[in-house]
Protein backbone atom coordinates (compact mmCIF):
# COMPACT_ATOMS: atom_id res chain seq x y z
CA UNK A 1 0.00 0.00 0.00
CA UNK A 2 1.39 3.39 -1.03
CA UNK A 3 1.36 6.62 0.95
CA UNK A 4 -1.98 8.37 0.46
CA UNK A 5 -0.52 11.61 -0.93
CA UNK A 6 1.72 12.80 -3.73
CA UNK A 7 4.55 10.95 -1.97
CA UNK A 8 3.08 7.73 -3.34
CA UNK A 9 2.81 8.90 -6.95
CA UNK A 10 4.80 7.49 -9.88
CA UNK A 11 5.49 8.13 -13.57
CA UNK A 12 6.46 5.32 -15.92
CA UNK A 13 7.46 5.83 -19.57
CA UNK A 14 7.93 3.61 -22.61
CA UNK A 15 8.51 4.26 -26.30
CA UNK A 16 5.59 3.06 -28.42
CA UNK A 17 5.97 0.87 -31.49
CA UNK A 18 2.70 2.20 -32.92
CA UNK A 19 1.31 5.65 -32.17
CA UNK A 20 -1.38 5.44 -29.51
CA UNK A 21 -0.88 1.73 -28.73
CA UNK A 22 -0.09 0.99 -25.08
CA UNK A 23 3.49 0.04 -24.25
CA UNK A 24 4.27 -1.18 -20.73
CA UNK A 25 6.48 1.32 -18.88
CA UNK A 26 10.15 0.39 -18.82
CA UNK A 27 11.60 3.55 -17.26
CA UNK A 28 10.42 5.31 -14.13
CA UNK A 29 11.39 8.95 -13.82
CA UNK A 30 11.54 11.07 -10.72
CA UNK A 31 9.49 14.23 -11.16
CA UNK A 32 8.64 17.33 -9.15
CA UNK A 33 5.25 18.11 -10.69
CA UNK A 34 2.99 16.86 -13.46
CA UNK A 35 -0.17 18.14 -15.10
CA UNK A 36 -1.25 15.38 -17.48
CA UNK A 37 -5.04 15.37 -17.89
CA UNK A 38 -7.68 13.90 -20.15
CA UNK A 39 -9.48 16.50 -22.25
CA UNK A 40 -12.84 15.70 -23.77
CA UNK A 41 -15.13 17.65 -26.07
CA UNK A 42 -18.82 17.07 -25.47
CA UNK A 43 -21.97 18.03 -27.32
CA UNK A 44 -25.45 18.20 -25.85
CA UNK A 45 -28.57 17.48 -27.85
CA UNK A 46 -30.92 20.46 -27.60
CA UNK A 47 -34.03 19.25 -29.36
CA UNK A 48 -37.31 20.85 -28.31
CA UNK A 49 -39.87 18.50 -26.80
CA UNK A 50 -43.21 19.74 -25.46
CA UNK A 51 -42.89 20.56 -21.75
CA UNK A 52 -39.26 19.42 -21.35
CA UNK A 53 -37.45 21.99 -19.24
CA UNK A 54 -33.94 20.47 -19.28
CA UNK A 55 -31.67 18.76 -21.77
CA UNK A 56 -31.63 14.97 -21.50
CA UNK A 57 -28.61 13.44 -19.81
CA UNK A 58 -28.84 10.45 -22.15
CA UNK A 59 -28.27 12.71 -25.15
CA UNK A 60 -24.91 14.15 -24.16
CA UNK A 61 -22.13 12.70 -26.32
CA UNK A 62 -18.33 12.80 -26.35
CA UNK A 63 -17.15 13.96 -29.78
CA UNK A 64 -13.39 14.17 -29.17
CA UNK A 65 -10.86 12.81 -26.66
CA UNK A 66 -7.23 13.75 -26.15
CA UNK A 67 -4.73 14.43 -23.39
CA UNK A 68 -2.22 17.15 -22.59
CA UNK A 69 -0.09 18.52 -19.81
CA UNK A 70 3.42 19.01 -18.53
CA UNK A 71 6.06 17.11 -16.59
CA UNK A 72 8.59 19.01 -14.47
CA UNK A 73 11.71 17.28 -13.20
CA UNK A 74 15.34 17.55 -12.25
CA UNK A 75 17.65 16.29 -14.98
CA UNK A 76 19.51 13.23 -13.71
CA UNK A 77 22.45 11.09 -14.80
CA UNK A 78 20.19 8.18 -15.74
CA UNK A 79 16.80 7.42 -17.33
CA UNK A 80 16.54 10.58 -19.46
CA UNK A 81 17.14 8.96 -22.85
CA UNK A 82 13.55 8.19 -23.87
CA UNK A 83 12.39 11.75 -23.22
CA UNK A 84 15.40 13.25 -25.02
CA UNK A 85 14.78 11.03 -28.06
CA UNK A 86 11.11 12.05 -28.19
CA UNK A 87 12.13 15.71 -28.04
CA UNK A 88 14.97 15.68 -30.57
CA UNK A 89 13.71 13.07 -33.04
CA UNK A 90 16.78 10.97 -33.89
CA UNK A 91 16.51 7.23 -33.22
CA UNK A 92 19.32 6.66 -30.74
CA UNK A 93 21.20 3.55 -29.67
CA UNK A 94 23.64 4.18 -26.80
CA UNK A 95 27.22 3.64 -27.98
CA UNK A 96 29.60 1.90 -25.59
CA UNK A 97 32.80 3.88 -25.01
CA UNK A 98 35.75 1.55 -25.55
CA UNK A 99 35.07 -1.46 -23.27
CA UNK A 100 33.86 0.62 -20.33
CA UNK A 101 30.48 0.96 -18.60
CA UNK A 102 30.01 4.38 -20.23
CA UNK A 103 27.47 4.73 -23.04
CA UNK A 104 27.01 7.85 -25.18
CA UNK A 105 23.65 8.94 -26.55
CA UNK A 106 23.77 11.54 -29.33
CA UNK A 107 20.39 13.17 -29.86
CA UNK A 108 20.58 15.17 -33.09
CA UNK A 109 17.71 17.36 -34.19
CA UNK A 110 15.43 15.46 -36.59
CA UNK A 111 11.76 15.03 -37.43
CA UNK A 112 9.76 13.47 -34.59
CA UNK A 113 7.51 11.31 -36.79
CA UNK A 114 7.07 7.90 -35.14
CA UNK A 115 8.44 9.09 -31.80
CA UNK A 116 5.58 8.62 -29.34
CA UNK A 117 5.38 7.46 -25.75
CA UNK A 118 3.07 5.78 -23.32
CA UNK A 119 3.21 7.69 -20.05
CA UNK A 120 1.59 5.96 -17.09
CA UNK A 121 0.94 7.96 -13.98
CA UNK A 122 -0.02 6.48 -10.67
CA UNK A 123 -2.11 8.81 -8.50
CA UNK A 124 -2.68 7.76 -4.86
CA UNK A 125 -6.03 7.94 -3.15
CA UNK A 126 -5.92 9.02 0.50
CA UNK A 127 -6.39 5.33 1.36
CA UNK A 128 -3.04 4.51 -0.25
CA UNK A 129 -4.60 2.76 -3.25
CA UNK A 130 -2.82 4.00 -6.38
CA UNK A 131 -5.08 4.73 -9.35
CA UNK A 132 -3.62 4.45 -12.84
CA UNK A 133 -3.99 6.69 -15.86
CA UNK A 134 -2.28 5.64 -19.07
CA UNK A 135 -1.66 8.44 -21.54
CA UNK A 136 -1.23 6.97 -25.01
CA UNK A 137 0.35 8.54 -28.08
CA UNK A 138 2.32 11.12 -26.11
CA UNK A 139 4.33 13.57 -28.21
CA UNK A 140 6.80 16.08 -26.75
CA UNK A 141 5.68 19.49 -28.00
CA UNK A 142 8.37 21.49 -26.22
CA UNK A 143 10.96 21.28 -23.46
CA UNK A 144 12.69 23.95 -21.43
CA UNK A 145 15.94 23.36 -19.54
CA UNK A 146 17.22 25.79 -16.92
CA UNK A 147 19.88 26.12 -14.23
CA UNK A 148 20.85 29.04 -12.01
CA UNK A 149 23.21 29.82 -9.15
CA UNK A 150 22.73 27.31 -6.33
CA UNK A 151 20.13 25.28 -8.22
CA UNK A 152 19.54 22.02 -10.05
CA UNK A 153 19.37 21.57 -13.80
CA UNK A 154 15.62 21.33 -14.35
CA UNK A 155 13.46 20.38 -17.32
CA UNK A 156 9.82 20.99 -18.15
CA UNK A 157 8.28 18.87 -20.92
CA UNK A 158 5.01 19.85 -22.61
CA UNK A 159 3.08 16.79 -23.75
CA UNK A 160 0.28 16.17 -26.26
CA UNK A 161 -1.53 12.84 -25.98
CA UNK A 162 -3.92 10.86 -28.18
CA UNK A 163 -5.99 9.40 -25.34
CA UNK A 164 -6.06 8.30 -21.72
CA UNK A 165 -7.21 4.87 -20.58
CA UNK A 166 -7.39 3.29 -17.14
CA UNK A 167 -7.47 -0.44 -17.87
CA UNK A 168 -3.82 -1.46 -18.33
CA UNK A 169 -2.06 -2.76 -15.22
CA UNK A 170 -0.18 -0.36 -12.98
CA UNK A 171 3.51 -1.19 -13.38
CA UNK A 172 5.68 -1.67 -10.32
CA UNK A 173 7.99 1.33 -10.13
CA UNK A 174 11.72 0.69 -9.85
CA UNK A 175 14.41 3.34 -9.82
CA UNK A 176 18.14 3.08 -10.45
CA UNK A 177 20.48 5.04 -8.21
CA UNK A 178 20.43 8.50 -9.78
CA UNK A 179 22.09 11.86 -9.18
CA UNK A 180 20.84 15.27 -10.35
CA UNK A 181 22.94 17.67 -12.39
CA UNK A 182 23.44 21.04 -10.71
CA UNK A 183 25.01 24.50 -10.94
CA UNK A 184 28.30 23.34 -9.42
CA UNK A 185 28.82 21.13 -12.49
CA UNK A 186 27.82 23.73 -15.07
CA UNK A 187 30.08 25.02 -17.84
CA UNK A 188 29.16 27.61 -20.51
CA UNK A 189 31.29 28.16 -23.60
CA UNK A 190 30.96 30.23 -26.78
CA UNK A 191 33.05 30.76 -29.90
CA UNK A 192 33.82 28.89 -33.10
CA UNK A 193 32.02 25.55 -33.31
CA UNK A 194 34.24 22.80 -31.94
CA UNK A 195 36.65 25.18 -30.22
CA UNK A 196 34.42 27.13 -27.85
CA UNK A 197 35.98 28.87 -24.83
CA UNK A 198 34.60 29.30 -21.32
CA UNK A 199 32.50 32.38 -20.52
CA UNK A 200 32.98 34.13 -17.21
CA UNK A 201 30.24 35.75 -15.12
CA UNK A 202 27.35 33.47 -16.12
CA UNK A 203 24.73 33.06 -13.41
CA UNK A 204 21.85 31.33 -15.21
CA UNK A 205 21.13 29.65 -18.54
CA UNK A 206 17.82 28.58 -20.05
CA UNK A 207 17.14 26.84 -23.37
CA UNK A 208 13.71 26.13 -24.81
CA UNK A 209 13.13 23.76 -27.74
CA UNK A 210 9.72 23.98 -29.42
CA UNK A 211 8.51 21.27 -31.83
CA UNK A 212 5.50 22.73 -33.65
CA UNK A 213 3.06 19.96 -34.58
CA UNK A 214 -0.46 19.71 -35.93
CA UNK A 215 -2.22 18.29 -32.86
CA UNK A 216 -5.76 18.72 -34.23
CA UNK A 217 -5.88 15.83 -36.72
CA UNK A 218 -9.36 14.59 -35.84
CA UNK A 219 -10.95 12.71 -38.74
CA UNK A 220 -14.00 10.60 -39.46
CA UNK A 221 -13.61 6.86 -38.85
CA UNK A 222 -11.27 7.51 -35.90
CA UNK A 223 -13.67 7.06 -32.97
CA UNK A 224 -13.18 10.65 -31.76
CA UNK A 225 -9.40 10.18 -31.47
CA UNK A 226 -6.67 12.06 -33.34
CA UNK A 227 -4.09 10.83 -35.81
CA UNK A 228 -0.42 11.23 -34.96
CA UNK A 229 0.58 14.91 -34.96
CA UNK A 230 2.73 16.02 -37.91
CA UNK A 231 5.46 18.67 -37.81
CA UNK A 232 3.89 21.80 -39.28
CA UNK A 233 6.51 24.50 -38.71
CA UNK A 234 10.25 24.94 -38.26
CA UNK A 235 11.81 24.05 -34.93
CA UNK A 236 12.25 27.05 -32.66
CA UNK A 237 15.14 27.09 -30.18
CA UNK A 238 15.54 30.11 -27.95
CA UNK A 239 17.19 30.86 -24.66
CA UNK A 240 18.73 33.32 -22.28
CA UNK A 241 21.97 33.84 -20.39
CA UNK A 242 21.95 35.89 -17.20
CA UNK A 243 25.37 37.17 -16.21
CA UNK A 244 27.39 39.84 -14.49
CA UNK A 245 28.81 42.36 -16.95
CA UNK A 246 32.38 41.03 -16.75
CA UNK A 247 33.23 41.58 -20.42
CA UNK A 248 31.65 42.71 -23.70
CA UNK A 249 32.01 39.47 -25.69
CA UNK A 250 28.29 38.70 -25.91
CA UNK A 251 27.34 42.38 -25.93
CA UNK A 252 29.58 42.86 -29.00
CA UNK A 253 27.86 39.93 -30.71
CA UNK A 254 24.56 41.68 -30.12
CA UNK A 255 25.91 44.84 -31.73
CA UNK A 256 27.37 43.05 -34.77
CA UNK A 257 24.63 40.40 -34.98
CA UNK A 258 27.35 37.83 -35.67
CA UNK A 259 26.78 34.16 -34.85
CA UNK A 260 28.55 32.13 -32.20
CA UNK A 261 28.38 28.54 -31.07
CA UNK A 262 27.00 27.86 -27.58
CA UNK A 263 28.05 24.84 -25.53
CA UNK A 264 26.21 24.28 -22.24
CA UNK A 265 27.47 21.29 -20.30
CA UNK A 266 27.15 19.50 -16.96
CA UNK A 267 29.69 16.90 -15.85
CA UNK A 268 29.09 14.42 -13.06
CA UNK A 269 31.03 11.53 -11.60
CA UNK A 270 33.54 9.47 -13.52
CA UNK A 271 32.06 6.30 -15.01
CA UNK A 272 35.30 4.71 -16.20
CA UNK A 273 38.60 5.72 -17.76
CA UNK A 274 38.22 9.23 -19.26
CA UNK A 275 34.43 9.04 -19.48
CA UNK A 276 32.36 11.14 -17.08
CA UNK A 277 28.63 11.33 -16.67
CA UNK A 278 27.49 14.40 -18.58
CA UNK A 279 24.76 16.13 -20.50
CA UNK A 280 25.78 18.59 -23.20
CA UNK A 281 23.59 21.00 -25.15
CA UNK A 282 25.33 22.09 -28.36
CA UNK A 283 23.88 24.93 -30.44
CA UNK A 284 26.27 25.54 -33.37
CA UNK A 285 24.88 29.00 -34.22
CA UNK A 286 23.11 31.43 -31.95
CA UNK A 287 22.33 35.09 -32.63
CA UNK A 288 21.91 37.56 -29.78
CA UNK A 289 18.49 39.23 -29.93
CA UNK A 290 19.03 41.67 -27.08
CA UNK A 291 21.61 42.22 -24.38
CA UNK A 292 20.97 45.55 -22.70
CA UNK A 293 23.70 46.32 -20.13
CA UNK A 294 21.57 48.85 -18.29
CA UNK A 295 22.56 50.45 -14.99
CA UNK A 296 19.68 50.15 -12.52
CA UNK A 297 21.33 51.27 -9.33
CA UNK A 298 24.43 50.70 -7.23
CA UNK A 299 24.63 46.93 -7.77
CA UNK A 300 26.74 45.05 -10.31
CA UNK A 301 25.33 45.38 -13.83
CA UNK A 302 23.57 42.12 -14.71
CA UNK A 303 22.41 41.93 -18.34
CA UNK A 304 20.16 39.14 -19.58
CA UNK A 305 21.22 38.00 -23.04
CA UNK A 306 18.32 36.57 -25.06
CA UNK A 307 19.25 34.49 -28.10
CA UNK A 308 17.83 32.47 -30.98
CA UNK A 309 19.47 29.30 -32.24
CA UNK A 310 19.69 28.88 -36.01
CA UNK A 311 21.11 26.30 -38.44
CA UNK A 312 24.69 27.04 -39.47
CA UNK A 313 24.28 25.05 -42.68
CA UNK A 314 26.44 22.12 -41.56
CA UNK A 315 25.97 21.21 -37.91
CA UNK A 316 22.64 20.41 -36.28
CA UNK A 317 21.79 21.24 -32.66
CA UNK A 318 22.25 18.20 -30.45
CA UNK A 319 22.05 16.93 -26.91
CA UNK A 320 24.71 14.45 -25.83
CA UNK A 321 24.03 12.26 -22.81
CA UNK A 322 26.77 10.12 -21.32
CA UNK A 323 25.61 7.63 -18.72
CA UNK A 324 25.79 4.00 -17.72
CA UNK A 325 22.38 3.36 -19.32
CA UNK A 326 22.84 0.52 -21.80
CA UNK A 327 19.46 1.23 -23.40
CA UNK A 328 17.18 4.22 -23.58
Amino acid sequence: MAIGSGLGAQLGIAAETTYGTYAAPTKFVEFTKEGLVLKKTTAQSAGIAAGRLMALSSRRVVTQREGAGSIDMEVTNKAMGVLLQSLMGTSVTPVQQATTAAYLQTHLLADVAGKSLTIQKGVPLTTGVVTKKNFLGCKVISAEFSCEVGGMLTASFEIDSKDCEETSVLAAATYPAMSPYHFGQMAVKTGAYGSETARDGVRKVSIKIERAQATDRFYANSSALKKEPITNDQVKITGSIEMDYVDTVLDDLHTSDAATSLLWEFKGANIASTYDERITFALPAIRIDDAPPTVEGFDVVKPTINFTSLYDGSNLPKIEYMSSDITL
